[in-house]
């Protein structure tokens, strides 16, 4: 079976939090190819599905200024396993209903909801995140809690597991996250061989 990943793309958001995930599960596909016995016998030859989505097909401008062209729409976009919500600047993003609704929808049906950095704000808008244990970005940290008193929120993690759902700190700590991730759906001897093979320093706690 192939696990589909979505990752949400919108104007502003960081980069490395869409590409480094991005960068996690393909290369974790990459991988169990060329060491079948890495990865389930149940899984399909095609580990990961992964796509980038957006609300409209326009180029997105990510924060440094980089332009993607998201694979597909909301409109495109009805399922995943998989979904993480990248952060950056996420303020606009909040503000609007169409954004909102189909986090909630798609969060809804997931086997796994992922944030990362402020990506977090989207999740607990949407109401994904209600009184969950979480974390973000640690200059969000403060910002996070004013805003959702439910909210759990922890300091000088590089992420949360919760289960169904997964947020994690700022940046870089996105792909510590996703080979987490890794090691959940495929199993930990793929999530060590895809650090490996990027050349990272997995942090795993």
């Amino acid at each position: 079976m192939t696990i589909r990943v979505g990752i949400f793309l919108f104007d502003e958001a960081e980069a490395l939090d869409f590409a480094g995930p991005y960068e996690v599960f393909t290369t974790a596909s990459r991988v169990a190819l060329r060491h079948p016995h890495q990865q389930s016998q149940e899984m399909s030859p095609t580990l990961f599905s992964v796509v980038s989505v957006a609300e409209h097909a326009d180029l997105v401008k990510l924060r440094a200024g980089m332009r993607v062209l998201p694979d597909v729409t909301f409109a495109d976009a009805t399922a995943f396993d998989v979904l993480i919500v990248p952060g950056g600047v996420v303020s606009q993003e909040m503000q609007k209903p169409a954004v909102i609704q189909w986090i909630s929808h798609i969060a809804a049906h997931t086997q796994i909801t992922a944030s990362v950095c402020t990506g977090a704000f989207l999740l607990a808008k949407a109401g994904v995140l209600t009184d969950h244990a979480v974390t973000t970005h640690w200059e969000d940290i403060s910002d996070l809690r004013l805003q959702f008193p439910d909210l759990d929120v922890q300091n000088n993690v590089r992420w949360v597991d919760q289960g169904k759902i997964v947020t994690s700190a700022g940046i870089s700590a996105g792909i510590d996250m996703s080979l987490h991730l890794v090691e959940r759906l495929a199993g930990r001897e793929l999530a060590i061989a895809t650090a490996r093979q990027m050349e990272f320093e997995w942090q795993q706690t």
